[in-house]
């Protein structure tokens, strides 16, 4: 067995649902930092663009923040992030939901470091 940290990540380029399952360990608990990032792209010429993004952790919905979407003809982001504390044996299914009004969506993505 590693001493080295597990990194778990997930990238799911232009879609509208990323996920990321982290598996449990038979031997130790373990505290994960959870990154979830949502980029988007509007035209200059865009009219009211927004951008969502909902973060559920095994199934319960931890955050949810749609936003206006900045930076016309340009990109922006909606990022999340928060601590996981996984005991032995248990497991950890993150799931990013993301969506737009006059925006792209262009890459919505879940990383996993333990701390």
């Amino acid at each position: 067995m590693s001493d080295a940290p597990e990194r778990w990540s997930r990238d799911a380029g232009a879609a509208d649902i990323a996920t990321l399952t982290i598996p449990a360990s038979a031997q130790r608990r373990r505290v994960f930092e959870i990154d979830v990032r949502f980029v988007v792209r509007t035209t200059a010429e865009a009219s009211d663009p927004w951008h969502e993004l909902t973060v559920e952790l095994d199934g319960k919905r931890q955050w949810q923040r749609r936003i206006p979407t900045s930076n016309l003809g340009s990109t922006d982001t909606l990022d999340y992030r928060c601590r996981a504390d996984l005991g032995v044996g248990q497991a950890l299914r993150v799931r990013a939901l993301a969506k737009v009004g006059a925006a792209a969506r262009v890459k919505l993505a879940i990383a996993a470091e333990e701390q």
